[in-house]
């Protein structure tokens, strides 16, 4: 584990630590451009010339150096958040951006630019929370207490959820040849999440079982679009999507059954959010739906049909060996247990975590002047300086990682593989951290991967292999 400094905070691995007096001091490189010209050129490369991976790449290879100055979007002219970051772009310096002492996270969850807090019950939910703000220990002791009670129904309404899952995805096979099963996906992770964090079940509400995982992905979207690239509908895109806030309006009766729901369903742990963490009743519920429907939900829509499709696309016999290890391991049933023996397919998620984060950008702005350190150099940072880091291409450093481009579901096994878990940083923080009151590390980070290799384990549990191609399923084999 990762040592811990004494306000609880995960120091960073000594490794990437505070850099040492060989390296030389450099200025920043790059540039912000021209006023408004330049943010305009930089969010047009981003969105629609180049896309974020060949954006960042680009200027990094452009300026030599993994650390520089440029602008994300969005930006001006109907936005007016500041586009203006220092990219950190390799692992040691990207480790700056979770060490408390030096930055803050007030309002950074994406950049500069915040959603109207209309889609949170006009409140700041937890994630625009800086930890020096007192709401924030209260928050996330409660969101902590919520998942420590919820392990103990953790494996069992995953189970079940993905026994629905995958009936469902046979259907359609049996009907269609193929299945997207996406659309089946949502409808169980939602109700799973449901029932794990908030104590709710769906089933209560046929309203709620029937639209509300659409209804969470609309929430999201309304909130997001502006800062997400989607490359397919240009230059209609830029036009409507990416140069205004989009309002809360359209969604907000469906928010308010949620609402509503949850006020109902989850009574026990609202109160318990009032009564033992000292939150009000509504600020309690809209802090649940906000880790419900972005942190667990949103983030699982979008991690495991990643997972699905490397299981898909593999061509290297990856699939007989898990089968393998999982039946070995778990003759007696799916439990943290036996879960936790099974190393090839943590190795696997973590490399997927690693290639593929659910969430491919973190910002923090810096809470003093500090001195930042990438491999080869040291960079003075100013106060209240944004820093913007890009984590497909962190997670691809060289000086960390070999052969930083390659898929190696191997690569996190054993002693060699367990060291770099200090430089997965998908969780807001390090593998190897602890998520705690003092930092902004997530929560769930360990049930996320614990989910994740139970949803692997459970397919080869189920069938022999798997294949498909075009993000649908065409054929399962079944054990004999």
């Amino acid at each position: 584990m990762v040592a811990m400094a004494s306000s609880g905070v995960p120091s960073i691995p000594s490794s990437i630590s505070p850099p040492p007096v060989t390296l030389p001091l450099k200025n920043i490189p790059g540039s912000h451009g021209l006023p408004l010209f330049g943010s305009i050129a930089d969010r047009l490369d981003y969105f629609w010339f180049q896309g974020p991976d060949k954006f960042f790449r680009s200027r990094m290879e452009k300026n030599r150096s993994t650390v520089f100055r440029t602008n994300v979007p969005p930006s001006f002219p109907f936005i007016l958040s500041d586009p203006k970051v220092t990219a950190v772009l390799d692992c040691k310096s990207f480790a700056h951006l979770f060490d408390m002492e030096v930055v803050e996270k007030k309002n950074v969850l994406v950049g500069d630019f915040m959603p109207s807090t209309s889609f949170t019950g006009n409140m700041r939910v937890c994630a625009y929370l800086d930890t020096s703000e007192s709401q924030h220990s209260k928050i996330k002791n409660f969101t902590i207490d919520i998942l420590r009670r919820s392990s103990k129904i953790w494996i069992p309404e995953l189970e079940s959820n993905l026994s629905t899952f995958w009936d469902g995805i046979e259907s359609e096979i049996a009907n269609n040849q193929k299945s997207s099963f996406r659309n089946l996906l949502q409808p169980a992770l939602f109700n799973f999440f449901s029932k794990t964090l908030v104590g709710a079940d769906t089933a209560k509400s046929p309203e709620v079982a029937k639209s509300a995982h659409i209804d969470v992905i609309i929430w999201l979207g309304l909130q997001l679009v502006p800062t997400i690239h989607l490359g397919i509908f240009q230059p209609l895109e830029e036009i409507f999507l990416h140069s205004f806030r989009l309002p809360f309006f359209p969604i907000a009766g469906r928010y308010r059954r949620l609402y509503d729901f949850i006020e109902k369903e989850g009574e026990e742990v609202v109160q318990r959010g009032v009564s033992e963490f000292g939150l009000k009743k509504d600020e309690a519920i809209h802090n649940l739906i906000f880790t419900l429907g972005f942190n667990a939900y949103g983030g699982f829509s979008l991690f495991l049909p990643v997972l699905m499709d490397r299981i898909l696309n593999d061509r290297t016999g990856l699939q007989q060996r898990i089968v393998d290890e999982v039946r070995a391991k778990s003759g007696s049933g799916l439990t943290f247990e036996s879960v936790k023996e099974m190393e090839l397919v943590y190795s696997f998620v973590y490399e997927t975590l690693r290639l593929d984060p659910p969430v491919p950008t973190q910002y923090a702005r810096a809470r003093k002047d500090f001195k930042l350190s990438s491999h080869d150099a040291v960079f003075d940072i100013k106060k209240g300086e944004l820093l913007c880091g890009y984590q497909p291409l962190v997670m691809r450093d060289p000086n960390v990682f070999e052969e930083p481009e390659a898929f190696k579901p191997d690569r996190f096994r054993e002693e060699k593989g367990a060291a770099l878990l200090d430089y997965l940083f998908w969780s807001n923080g390090p593998q190897t951290g602890m998520a705690s009151e003092h930092n902004k590390q997530c929560a769930a980070k360990d049930l996320v991967v614990l989910t994740a290799v139970v949803f692997v384990a459970y397919i080869f549990r189920r069938y022999d292999s798997i294949a498909g191609e075009g993000g649908s399923i065409t054929t399962l084999q079944r054990p004999n």
